[in-house]
Protein backbone atom coordinates (compact mmCIF):
# COMPACT_ATOMS: atom_id res chain seq x y z
CA UNK A 1 0.00 0.00 0.00
CA UNK A 2 1.33 3.43 -0.97
CA UNK A 3 2.11 5.51 2.16
CA UNK A 4 -0.14 8.49 2.80
CA UNK A 5 1.39 11.93 2.25
CA UNK A 6 1.67 14.22 5.24
CA UNK A 7 -0.93 16.96 5.48
CA UNK A 8 0.30 19.86 3.31
CA UNK A 9 3.65 18.11 2.91
CA UNK A 10 3.94 19.69 -0.54
CA UNK A 11 4.87 22.97 1.18
CA UNK A 12 7.55 21.51 3.44
CA UNK A 13 10.88 23.21 2.85
CA UNK A 14 9.65 25.68 0.23
CA UNK A 15 11.15 29.13 0.00
CA UNK A 16 7.85 30.80 0.94
CA UNK A 17 7.70 29.71 4.55
CA UNK A 18 9.89 28.15 7.21
CA UNK A 19 8.36 24.70 7.60
CA UNK A 20 11.34 22.75 8.88
CA UNK A 21 9.33 21.33 11.75
CA UNK A 22 6.56 19.95 9.52
CA UNK A 23 7.49 16.33 10.23
CA UNK A 24 8.87 16.76 13.74
CA UNK A 25 7.10 15.87 17.01
CA UNK A 26 7.40 19.50 18.13
CA UNK A 27 4.79 20.56 15.59
CA UNK A 28 1.65 22.02 17.18
CA UNK A 29 -0.86 20.12 15.05
CA UNK A 30 -0.64 16.33 15.00
CA UNK A 31 -2.84 14.93 12.24
CA UNK A 32 -4.24 11.46 12.90
CA UNK A 33 -5.95 9.64 9.99
CA UNK A 34 -8.72 7.35 11.26
CA UNK A 35 -10.29 5.47 8.29
CA UNK A 36 -13.17 3.95 10.24
CA UNK A 37 -16.24 2.72 8.38
CA UNK A 38 -18.33 0.31 10.41
CA UNK A 39 -21.85 1.74 10.71
CA UNK A 40 -22.54 4.01 7.76
CA UNK A 41 -26.27 3.92 7.12
CA UNK A 42 -26.65 5.39 3.61
CA UNK A 43 -23.79 6.40 1.31
CA UNK A 44 -20.54 4.51 1.93
CA UNK A 45 -16.91 5.49 1.52
CA UNK A 46 -15.78 7.11 4.77
CA UNK A 47 -12.84 4.70 5.02
CA UNK A 48 -11.30 6.59 2.09
CA UNK A 49 -11.93 10.01 3.67
CA UNK A 50 -8.56 10.52 5.42
CA UNK A 51 -6.53 9.57 2.35
CA UNK A 52 -8.60 11.88 0.15
CA UNK A 53 -8.11 14.80 2.56
CA UNK A 54 -4.36 14.22 2.77
CA UNK A 55 -4.05 13.97 -1.01
CA UNK A 56 -6.11 17.13 -1.56
CA UNK A 57 -4.11 19.02 1.07
CA UNK A 58 -1.09 18.95 -1.27
CA UNK A 59 -2.92 21.55 -3.38
CA UNK A 60 -3.63 24.00 -0.55
CA UNK A 61 -2.01 27.40 -0.21
CA UNK A 62 -0.27 28.09 3.09
CA UNK A 63 -2.03 31.45 3.64
CA UNK A 64 -5.57 30.69 4.80
CA UNK A 65 -6.81 34.23 4.25
CA UNK A 66 -5.82 35.48 7.69
CA UNK A 67 -2.67 33.66 8.82
CA UNK A 68 -0.33 30.75 8.10
CA UNK A 69 -1.10 27.82 10.41
CA UNK A 70 1.70 25.80 8.81
CA UNK A 71 4.22 28.05 10.56
CA UNK A 72 3.36 26.30 13.83
CA UNK A 73 4.08 22.89 12.34
CA UNK A 74 1.90 20.04 11.10
CA UNK A 75 2.98 16.48 11.83
CA UNK A 76 1.02 13.63 10.23
CA UNK A 77 0.97 10.35 12.17
CA UNK A 78 0.41 6.85 10.78
CA UNK A 79 -3.24 5.91 10.30
CA UNK A 80 -5.02 4.15 13.14
CA UNK A 81 -5.69 0.48 12.48
CA UNK A 82 -9.47 0.33 11.98
CA UNK A 83 -9.78 -3.37 11.30
CA UNK A 84 -12.09 -5.47 13.47
CA UNK A 85 -15.14 -4.54 15.51
CA UNK A 86 -15.69 -0.92 16.47
CA UNK A 87 -15.34 -1.88 20.15
CA UNK A 88 -11.78 -2.95 19.30
CA UNK A 89 -11.00 0.16 17.23
CA UNK A 90 -12.09 2.77 19.77
CA UNK A 91 -9.31 1.92 22.29
CA UNK A 92 -6.75 2.28 19.47
CA UNK A 93 -8.06 5.75 18.66
CA UNK A 94 -8.06 6.64 22.36
CA UNK A 95 -4.47 5.50 22.78
CA UNK A 96 -3.27 7.40 19.71
CA UNK A 97 -4.93 10.61 20.91
CA UNK A 98 -3.62 10.03 24.43
CA UNK A 99 -0.05 9.96 23.08
CA UNK A 100 -0.58 13.28 21.29
CA UNK A 101 -2.03 14.88 24.40
CA UNK A 102 0.78 13.48 26.51
CA UNK A 103 3.26 15.27 24.25
CA UNK A 104 1.40 18.52 24.79
CA UNK A 105 0.24 18.74 21.17
CA UNK A 106 -3.11 19.28 19.54
CA UNK A 107 -4.75 16.23 17.90
CA UNK A 108 -6.46 16.68 14.53
CA UNK A 109 -8.44 13.58 13.57
CA UNK A 110 -9.43 12.87 9.97
CA UNK A 111 -12.41 10.54 9.66
CA UNK A 112 -13.77 8.14 8.93
CA UNK A 113 -17.27 7.94 10.26
CA UNK A 114 -18.34 10.10 13.19
CA UNK A 115 -17.78 7.34 15.74
CA UNK A 116 -14.06 8.24 15.67
CA UNK A 117 -14.91 11.26 17.83
CA UNK A 118 -15.74 9.02 20.77
CA UNK A 119 -12.18 7.68 20.90
CA UNK A 120 -10.81 11.23 21.03
CA UNK A 121 -13.29 12.28 23.72
CA UNK A 122 -12.41 9.29 25.88
CA UNK A 123 -8.74 10.26 25.73
CA UNK A 124 -9.51 13.88 26.58
CA UNK A 125 -11.79 12.95 29.47
CA UNK A 126 -9.06 10.77 30.96
CA UNK A 127 -6.38 13.39 30.32
CA UNK A 128 -8.27 16.36 31.76
CA UNK A 129 -10.39 15.02 34.61
CA UNK A 130 -12.34 18.29 34.45
CA UNK A 131 -15.34 19.55 32.42
CA UNK A 132 -15.05 19.42 28.64
CA UNK A 133 -17.27 21.18 26.13
CA UNK A 134 -18.01 19.77 22.69
CA UNK A 135 -18.76 22.08 19.77
CA UNK A 136 -20.50 20.04 17.06
CA UNK A 137 -21.22 21.16 13.48
CA UNK A 138 -23.53 18.58 11.93
CA UNK A 139 -26.71 18.03 9.94
CA UNK A 140 -27.73 15.37 12.48
CA UNK A 141 -27.97 15.40 16.26
CA UNK A 142 -26.35 11.93 16.61
CA UNK A 143 -28.14 11.50 19.94
CA UNK A 144 -29.80 8.13 19.41
CA UNK A 145 -29.41 5.61 22.21
CA UNK A 146 -28.71 2.94 19.59
CA UNK A 147 -29.06 2.62 15.84
CA UNK A 148 -29.34 -0.52 13.75
CA UNK A 149 -28.47 -2.57 16.81
CA UNK A 150 -25.34 -0.69 17.89
CA UNK A 151 -24.75 1.90 20.60
CA UNK A 152 -21.51 2.79 18.77
CA UNK A 153 -23.17 3.76 15.51
CA UNK A 154 -22.19 7.11 14.03
CA UNK A 155 -25.79 8.12 14.83
CA UNK A 156 -25.11 7.64 18.57
CA UNK A 157 -21.76 9.32 19.12
CA UNK A 158 -23.15 12.42 20.86
CA UNK A 159 -25.31 10.25 23.10
CA UNK A 160 -22.19 8.37 24.16
CA UNK A 161 -20.44 11.67 24.89
CA UNK A 162 -23.40 12.78 26.98
CA UNK A 163 -24.22 9.58 28.86
CA UNK A 164 -20.80 7.95 29.15
CA UNK A 165 -18.55 11.00 29.57
CA UNK A 166 -20.86 13.72 30.93
CA UNK A 167 -19.77 16.18 28.24
CA UNK A 168 -21.64 19.43 27.55
CA UNK A 169 -22.58 19.75 23.88
CA UNK A 170 -23.35 22.70 21.63
CA UNK A 171 -24.80 21.74 18.22
CA UNK A 172 -24.85 23.96 15.13
CA UNK A 173 -26.55 23.34 11.78
CA UNK A 174 -28.70 20.36 12.78
CA UNK A 175 -31.70 19.81 10.50
CA UNK A 176 -32.44 16.08 10.63
CA UNK A 177 -33.65 14.53 13.90
CA UNK A 178 -35.69 11.66 15.25
CA UNK A 179 -38.57 12.46 17.59
CA UNK A 180 -36.66 10.92 20.48
CA UNK A 181 -33.76 13.25 19.80
CA UNK A 182 -36.09 16.26 19.72
CA UNK A 183 -37.49 15.29 23.10
CA UNK A 184 -34.04 14.69 24.60
CA UNK A 185 -32.77 18.09 23.49
CA UNK A 186 -35.81 19.79 25.00
CA UNK A 187 -35.21 18.35 28.47
CA UNK A 188 -31.42 17.86 28.67
CA UNK A 189 -29.64 20.92 30.11
CA UNK A 190 -26.23 19.73 28.92
CA UNK A 191 -27.28 20.14 25.28
CA UNK A 192 -27.63 23.55 23.64
CA UNK A 193 -28.06 24.22 19.95
CA UNK A 194 -28.56 26.63 17.08
CA UNK A 195 -30.28 24.63 14.35
CA UNK A 196 -29.99 25.38 10.65
CA UNK A 197 -33.56 26.66 10.17
CA UNK A 198 -33.44 28.97 13.18
CA UNK A 199 -30.09 30.33 12.06
CA UNK A 200 -31.38 30.90 8.51
CA UNK A 201 -34.40 32.85 9.74
CA UNK A 202 -33.02 34.61 12.83
CA UNK A 203 -29.23 34.76 12.51
CA UNK A 204 -26.88 34.82 15.47
CA UNK A 205 -28.35 35.00 18.98
CA UNK A 206 -27.08 37.58 21.46
CA UNK A 207 -25.49 34.80 23.52
CA UNK A 208 -24.23 31.78 21.61
CA UNK A 209 -23.11 29.40 24.37
CA UNK A 210 -24.60 28.96 27.84
CA UNK A 211 -22.80 30.85 30.63
CA UNK A 212 -21.67 27.59 32.23
CA UNK A 213 -20.26 26.04 29.04
CA UNK A 214 -16.78 24.62 29.83
CA UNK A 215 -13.67 26.66 29.11
CA UNK A 216 -11.85 23.77 27.44
CA UNK A 217 -13.42 22.53 24.22
CA UNK A 218 -13.13 19.98 21.44
CA UNK A 219 -14.55 20.67 17.97
CA UNK A 220 -16.16 17.95 15.89
CA UNK A 221 -17.06 18.90 12.33
CA UNK A 222 -19.18 16.47 10.32
CA UNK A 223 -18.88 17.69 6.73
CA UNK A 224 -22.61 17.11 6.19
CA UNK A 225 -23.13 20.03 8.57
CA UNK A 226 -22.31 22.28 5.64
CA UNK A 227 -24.86 22.71 2.89
CA UNK A 228 -24.37 20.00 0.22
CA UNK A 229 -23.58 22.70 -2.33
CA UNK A 230 -20.19 22.94 -0.57
CA UNK A 231 -19.43 19.29 0.23
CA UNK A 232 -21.62 16.80 -1.58
CA UNK A 233 -19.53 13.67 -1.05
CA UNK A 234 -20.87 12.53 2.30
CA UNK A 235 -23.13 9.72 3.41
CA UNK A 236 -26.30 11.75 3.96
CA UNK A 237 -26.16 15.20 2.33
CA UNK A 238 -29.07 17.09 3.88
CA UNK A 239 -30.22 20.28 2.09
CA UNK A 240 -30.61 23.59 3.89
CA UNK A 241 -27.32 23.72 5.75
CA UNK A 242 -25.29 26.77 6.76
CA UNK A 243 -22.61 28.10 4.44
CA UNK A 244 -18.83 27.96 4.58
CA UNK A 245 -18.23 31.27 6.33
CA UNK A 246 -21.24 30.73 8.61
CA UNK A 247 -19.62 27.59 10.00
CA UNK A 248 -16.19 29.16 10.35
CA UNK A 249 -17.69 32.16 12.11
CA UNK A 250 -19.57 29.81 14.42
CA UNK A 251 -16.31 28.14 15.42
CA UNK A 252 -14.60 31.49 15.87
CA UNK A 253 -17.40 32.75 18.13
CA UNK A 254 -17.61 29.51 20.11
CA UNK A 255 -13.90 29.23 20.89
CA UNK A 256 -13.29 32.89 21.67
CA UNK A 257 -11.92 33.05 25.21
CA UNK A 258 -11.69 29.26 25.39
CA UNK A 259 -8.97 26.66 24.89
CA UNK A 260 -9.29 24.24 22.00
CA UNK A 261 -7.77 20.89 22.90
CA UNK A 262 -8.35 19.18 19.57
CA UNK A 263 -10.71 18.76 16.66
CA UNK A 264 -11.83 16.38 13.96
CA UNK A 265 -13.30 16.53 10.46
CA UNK A 266 -15.37 13.44 9.68
CA UNK A 267 -17.81 11.76 7.28
CA UNK A 268 -16.19 12.66 3.97
CA UNK A 269 -17.05 9.85 1.53
CA UNK A 270 -14.94 10.81 -1.49
CA UNK A 271 -16.08 10.19 -5.05
CA UNK A 272 -13.76 10.04 -8.05
CA UNK A 273 -15.85 12.54 -10.01
CA UNK A 274 -16.03 15.04 -7.13
CA UNK A 275 -12.56 16.16 -6.16
CA UNK A 276 -14.08 19.52 -5.12
CA UNK A 277 -15.55 17.93 -1.98
CA UNK A 278 -12.20 16.42 -0.98
CA UNK A 279 -10.43 19.72 -1.55
CA UNK A 280 -13.07 21.57 0.49
CA UNK A 281 -12.61 19.08 3.35
CA UNK A 282 -8.83 19.61 3.28
CA UNK A 283 -9.32 23.38 3.23
CA UNK A 284 -11.72 23.02 6.16
CA UNK A 285 -9.09 21.19 8.22
CA UNK A 286 -6.55 23.91 7.48
CA UNK A 287 -9.03 26.71 8.17
CA UNK A 288 -9.83 25.20 11.56
CA UNK A 289 -6.10 25.09 12.30
CA UNK A 290 -6.01 28.78 11.47
CA UNK A 291 -8.88 29.56 13.82
CA UNK A 292 -7.12 27.70 16.62
CA UNK A 293 -3.84 29.46 15.87
CA UNK A 294 -5.38 32.93 15.96
CA UNK A 295 -7.52 32.22 19.01
CA UNK A 296 -4.60 31.27 21.23
CA UNK A 297 -0.82 31.37 20.99
CA UNK A 298 0.84 27.98 20.91
CA UNK A 299 1.32 26.31 24.28
CA UNK A 300 1.30 22.85 25.73
CA UNK A 301 -1.99 21.33 26.84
Amino acid sequence: MKPLPGFLASECGTSETDTKNLSEPEARFHVLPVPLESSVSYGAGTAQGPAAILAASQQLEVWDGFSCPLEEGIHTLPAVDCSGRVEEVLPRIEEAVHRVLGAGRLPVLLGGEHTVTLGALRALAAHLQEPLGLVQIDAHADLRESYEGSIYSHACVMRRALDDLDIHIFQFGVRALSLAEVELRQKEPRISFLDAARFAYQGWPDQLLPPDFPEKVYITFDVDGLDPSIIRSTGTPVPGGPGWYDCLQLVERAISGRRVLGFDVVELAPQAADHASSFAAAQLVYSLMGLVQRNEPQRKI
